[in-house]
């Protein structure tokens, strides 16, 4: 008993050193603010944007930023301003999407493996190696050309073949974290599986996920701006940055805000969420006593 009240008190100073490390992190907070502030336009867009995205007239098609239209206008004559508002919404909603998908199924893979240990991790390990030796972009075009293309069947696409790096480090924690001390000694007071589970070994493995999702959402936003580029997104009208990319090379070279803004914004959400997980990597690190 001793111990797991050592534990436990032990994790408070250990979130308490994290909180301030964090905040020493100038760049860190810079990415918590950018992705505050596209979680803000994702959840707002519909305030925020001038018009909907799907509203536009042949007559304004093409026109470069004025003060009609900051961002200017797109083929049909839709403002891009609303239609990158709109898309930042697509994207934030398909990253979220495909990361719980992801990390529902990984966490759930490698707690059964890493804890259960025996021929239920030799499952686990056989499932990852075979998942490992198929393209992830393969896996995602043969579903999304067999399902057809909107955003459910995107976010299903790339979390039914993302999951794997959640698997393996979920799994490697368990391995890890069930012959500590405090791990022993709940079961030996009669704690169940499942509570030694939750109570004990998942709350320490919490942090590392929370870095790995900072670093997956902009990976996810990639994927599906890939998706689009290749003409295997999501459908219009639906707005997609990627999308919106792959449909500008045709008239960049005139028309440049049709590239631009769209790729800046894909640039900007990876930015924050890139410089978010450093953050709370470099936060997690004991190793890490440095001045920002």
């Amino acid at each position: 008993m001793n111990s797991l009240n050592q534990v436990e008190e032990e994790r408070q100073k250990s979130r308490a050193t994290f909180a301030w490390r964090f905040r020493r992190n100038k760049l860190a907070i810079v990415g918590l603010t950018v992705v505050s502030i596209c979680l803000f336009i994702a959840a707002f867009a519909n305030f925020l944007a001038p018009t909907g995205y799907d509203v536009g007239d042949l007559v304004d098609a093409r026109q470069n930023p004025s003060w009609a239209h900051i961002f200017g206008t797109d083929a049909v004559g839709r403002d891009y301003f609303s239609r990158i508002l709109y898309a930042t919404r697509t994207s934030i909603l398909v990253a979220g999407g495909v990361s719980a998908i992801t990390f529902t199924v990984g966490i759930t893979l490698g707690t059964l493996g890493g804890y259960l240990g025996g021929w239920v991790d030799q499952v686990v390990v056989r499932i990852i190696e075979i998942a490992t030796g198929i393209p992830t972009l393969l896996v995602a075009m043969f579903i999304m050309g067999f399902l057809g293309h909107d955003l459910h069947n995107v976010i299903l696409a790339l979390g039914m073949s993302g999951w794997v790096v959640e698997t393996r480090i979920t799994r490697g924690q368990f391995l890890a974290f069930r012959e500590r001390e405090f791990v022993i000694a709940a079961q030996a007071i009669g704690a169940s599986r499942l509570r030694v589970c939750l109570r004990h070994i998942f709350p320490n493995i919490v942090p590392i996920l929370a870095v790995l999702l900072a670093f997956q959402i902009p990976a996810v936003i990639f994927a599906e701006a890939g998706l689009s580029f290749l003409g295997l997104g999501i459908d219009e009208p639906v707005p997609s940055l990627g999308k919106m990319v792959s449909t500008s090379l045709a008239y960049v070279r005139v028309y440049w805000h049709m590239g631009l803004f769209p790729s800046l914004m894909i640039a900007i959400i990876t930015m924050g969420f890139t410089f978010m997980g450093d953050g709370l990597r470099d936060a997690l690190d004991p190793t890490m006593n440095r001045e920002s």
